[in-house]
């Protein structure tokens, strides 16, 4: 295997994501950030926390796909959320639980980060997701 996710005893949890990715390969995938549109730009989930997540994650998958890599690859993950405040929580994953088992995502995801901000580059994006993945 290509990468190892792990959480070593002592580190919090339970979290949605794992603490730690081990990645052995040579070729490096990013993903730039993915939005909730679809291929023509038409804008998926306006208003929708939840809906926009699964898109930018089903965006994401396409990403890796063209690169013959899929979620099992992914070193990690960021997240990039407006407006965030803790309460939006439930939305958040409720988007990543929808659509985990169809684009392959494990849960709990490759290591994470969630970091909330402003404003995306468009006022209806309120999420984006980029990944790292590695292959041998």
């Amino acid at each position: 295997m290509t990468v190892q996710h792990f959480t070593p005893e002592g580190m919090m949890q339970p979290t949605p994501y794992h603490h730690v990715a081990v990645g052995k390969g040579a070729t490096h995938v990013h993903v730039s950030g993915q939005v909730a549109r679809q291929a023509d730009g038409t804008p998926v989930a306006p208003g929708d926390l939840a809906g926009q997540v699964a898109q930018a994650l089903r965006n994401t998958a396409l990403g890796l796909a063209g690169a013959g890599a899929s979620f099992a690859d992914v070193l990690r993950l960021t997240f990039y959320v407006t407006r965030w405040s803790p309460d939006k929580i439930g939305d958040f994953m409720a988007g990543v639980e929808a659509v985990a088992e169809e684009i392959g995502l494990p849960l709990p995801m490759p290591p994470a980060s969630l970091i909330g901000v402003e404003y995306l580059f468009e006022p209806d994006v309120l999420v984006e997701v980029e990944a790292t993945a590695l292959l041998d």
